[in-house]
């Protein structure tokens, strides 16, 4: 066919480029290519961001620490035996989590504690709770404080404390009784107290000696069985 281009072929595509677009600084700018934006610094929105960013970090703190119900309480630094007064030193302060029924004292509340009685062996890191303290030593009225002198052997294995319940079971003709032991009358029921406080380790007789919270009524009776020596220890629950 005639009239085509030269060669017999039908010709080449034709592109046409696009016109290029100023720049701001008078140059043209190829197709592609992005004009930077100008950067802004605003010194007073950066200011608000950190601002709000820093009480975000503390409202987020309060708000946990509100959740978990961390409470700033009374913490024991030192050993404090049972029937010892409680001195500042023995105390300190921890914010814990404190969950429904755990009895603790605010960290406020730290002179009112100073020269109260320990009732029990307060050990370090333990949480102070009203129930380890009183105004005075006992017994109180109603009650009498019976010491009882025992072997090592006779004493459970992992221990007696203070706070844990007995049973005082007389136990007629037991070895190691006194001498006197037939003149001395003697209980046929079992006598309930509650250990103030547990020698710590034996005496030069070779005896550890279990401080006992009895009814008045029964105390007497208690003195003459833990006279005899005629006598066992039942636990029949332990200081929760």
């Amino acid at each position: 066919m005639s009239g085509g281009q030269p060669g017999g072929g039908f010709g080449t595509v034709f592109h046409p480029e696009p016109d290029p677009m100023p720049a701001a600084n008078g140059g043209p700018i190829r197709m592609g290519q992005l004009q930077p934006l100008p950067r802004k610094r605003r010194p007073g929105m950066i200011a608000l961001a950190v601002a709000l960013i820093g009480a975000g970090i503390l409202g987020g703190a309060a708000l946990y620490q509100n959740i978990n119900h961390q409470v700033p309480v009374l913490l024991v630094s030192a050993a404090v035996p049972a029937g010892s007064a409680v001195t500042a030193a023995d105390l300190s302060t921890a914010s814990v989590t404190v969950g429904a029924g755990v009895q603790v004292i605010p960290a406020g509340q730290e002179r009112q504690v100073v020269g109260l009685v320990a009732t029990t062996d307060l050990q370090p890191g333990s949480l102070l709770s009203a129930a380890d303290l009183t105004t005075s030593l006992p017994p109180v009225s109603g009650q009498e404080l019976v010491p009882i002198a025992v072997k090592p052997s006779e004493l459970p294995a992992s221990g007696l404390a203070a706070g844990d319940h007995l049973l005082v079971v007389p136990a007629s003709g037991a070895q190691g009784s006194s001498s006197n032991s037939a003149a001395l009358p003697a209980t046929s029921r079992p006598i309930a107290g509650t250990v103030l406080a547990v020698s710590r380790g034996p005496g030069q007789d070779g005896l550890e000696v279990v401080d006992l919270l009895v009814p008045a009524s029964t105390g007497p009776t208690l003195a003459r069985e833990a006279a005899t020596g005629d006598f066992a220890l039942v636990v029949t629950s332990r200081r929760s």
